[in-house]
């Protein structure tokens, strides 16, 4: 069959069957590790956030959040969620079917690192978090590529 362009993101057959582009290979392993660290932060974030505290000296544990509030635990219950959609999207095949979740991804792990980096340098944030600034900045760097290639 010979494939022919009608649109620059939809390729047809002759016959008019749509050829679905097919989501990379790399891009599955992104989000199988995004399920673990994301999933392993939420749970953390979600569950026991005084733990966490009292070993990196997060906020936590400094009096700056407390974790009584709840906010801690929203924190943990959306990287739950992040770790969810991720996982759904490990198991799609099809790009159009995971982009969006690319884009979510992109714009949290900007953000994210944003504002911890501004934690960090304005708000007494302690500098275990330079590793959670690297893990954003790495998922970041793999969404963007992913999605700028697509």
């Amino acid at each position: 069959m010979k494939a022919l362009t009608v649109f620059p993101h939809v390729r047809t057959c002759e016959g008019g069957e749509r050829l679905e582009k097919k989501m990379p290979h790399g891009l599955r392993v992104t989000f199988l590790v995004n399920v673990f660290v994301a999933g392993i932060f939420g749970v953390v974030f979600l569950l026991i956030p005084e733990t966490y505290g009292s070993m990196t000296a997060f906020p936590v544990s400094l009096g700056m959040v407390d974790p009584t509030d709840g906010l801690t635990r929203v924190i943990g219950a959306n990287q739950v969620a992040f770790a969810t959609g991720s996982w759904f999207a490990y198991k799609e095949t099809i790009w159009d079917r995971v982009k969006i979740v690319v884009q979510m991804d992109i714009v949290f792990t900007i953000l994210g690192t944003l504002a911890l980096v501004w934690a960090l340098l304005f708000g007494g944030f302690p500098g275990v978090d330079w590793m959670n600034v690297a893990i954003l900045v790495a998922f970041a760097i793999a969404f963007i590529t992913f999605y700028s290639r697509s």
